[in-house]
């Protein structure tokens, strides 16, 4: 056996190399499956921020109030649901704004955090909101170990092919458009 190429095989599979997470599709469990990660990373003493482009800053929703418990920071960034905004330059706006908050966190010092998630961000790539190119630099940038999680649906092309790992949450059934049937507390927030 070749000691040294059993050691540089060992090393290798030790690094820790931060990845890229993509959760989109048009079915329910994008932000779900990210906050399983923010919860198990957290009971691993891992440091975790999640910045959520859609939720409005005033929201006070399920996982707020839990990660407040927790002591992680989750940070809306926007004003509601901007799909059915009449008024796209502020929309373009409040992006630009969350983008500029989220480069601070992404490119942190490696010690600052371990994950970060950047929640319902794809839309703001969709809607032309923020260039693609851009943010692939910035997380090309970011500290070696870093993991990213990026949810939302239609990410896309290039996302995708940057992403270390793309699940595709896919709607078979759905309480609302299926059956009318309104949002659950402790469900969908």
């Amino acid at each position: 056996m070749n000691e040294p190429l059993e050691q540089e095989r060992q090393t290798t599979r030790a690094m820790k190399k931060g990845l890229v997470i993509v959760n989109t599709g048009d079915g329910k469990g994008k932000t779900t499956a990210s906050l399983g990660v923010l919860t198990r990373a957290w009971g691993r003493d891992m440091k975790v921020v999640m910045l959520q482009f859609l939720k409005a800053k005033t929201g006070n929703w399920g996982e707020i109030k839990a990660s407040r418990k927790m002591g992680v920071d989750i940070i809306p960034l926007g004003d509601g649901f901007t799909w059915t905004s009449k008024d796209p330059g502020r929309d373009r706006s409040l992006a630009r704004q969350g983008w500029d908050l989220c480069v601070k966190k992404i490119l942190a010092p490696e010690d600052m955090y371990d994950i970060v998630i950047l929640d319902e961000f794809t839309y703001a790539l969709y809607y032309d909101w923020l260039p693609v190119e851009e943010v692939l630099e910035v997380l090309d940038k970011r500290p070696p170990a870093r993991h990213m999680i990026i949810t939302g649906r239609h990410a896309p092309p290039a996302l995708i092919t940057f992403a270390d790992m793309v699940t595709e949450m896919k709607s078979i059934k759905h309480p609302y458009t299926d059956q009318g049937i309104k949002a659950q507390k402790g469900i969908e927030f």
